[in-house]
């Protein structure tokens, strides 16, 4: 299975670098994975995971001097939406991302190369969701690039009755537009175009 990722995904992140300088991103879980990743030519991790499934993936980091994008998701794949619970959502996101910022830190990987992910949609309901995007600014506390990833996900169209994704981008874009309000640093998103433009009228409102 790792030599098939690898196989996958190498040559092509090979290509894309042999034509632009843009920053590329490799989603794995994986050690071998990433590092043969990282050798094609990529320049961020991301361990939806947070190197608790391969926690060797955190040797890779360390010994490239990549960045890397840990996540916080509970539950296994393909049962994590059978109702999730939480005491409290945000302080038990909070204490799980604090617990891996300070793995990666006993593992060699500076806070200045950690971007933080919360995880929306990864083992979280609509109400869970919308709470951690109401207070993500909180997570500025763990001294860490801040990602938010909303775009197109089910419970935008759920709330904006957009059943299927392509017709989400006015949500998405709203809720990119609260996570920049709070500080967010990165959004990762499908229409790059239309956040863009929505970005660029938003600062001139507020001549930022």
């Amino acid at each position: 299975e790792v030599d098939a990722e690898v196989a996958r995904t190498a040559p092509v992140i090979a290509a894309i670098r042999a034509s632009t300088h843009c920053p590329i991103s490799i989603d794995t879980r994986k050690a071998r994975v990433a590092q043969a990743a990282m050798d094609a030519g990529a320049d961020l991790i991301n361990d939806v995971a947070a190197m608790t499934f391969d926690p060797a993936i955190a040797q890779v980091v360390a010994s490239i001097g990549a960045p890397v994008c840990l996540m916080h998701a509970k539950g296994d794949p393909a049962t994590m939406q059978d109702d999730p619970a939480y005491d409290n959502v945000l302080l038990d996101v909070y204490d799980y991302l604090a617990a891996r910022v300070a793995f990666a830190e006993r593992q060699g990987i500076p806070r200045s190369r950690i971007v933080l992910d919360v995880g929306i949609g990864f083992g979280k309901t609509i109400d869970h969701n919308m709470e951690l995007i109401r207070r993500i600014s909180l997570f500025h506390a763990l001294g860490c690039v801040i990602l938010l990833g909303v775009s197109r996900k089910r419970f935008i169209g759920v709330i904006g009755d957009a059943p299927e994704p392509a017709d989400r981008v006015a949500g998405s874009i709203a809720l990119g537009l609260e996570g920049l309000r709070q500080g967010v640093h990165i959004l990762r998103v499908h229409d790059v175009v239309e956040t863009k433009q929505a970005i660029s009228l938003w600062q001139a409102a507020l001549e930022l």
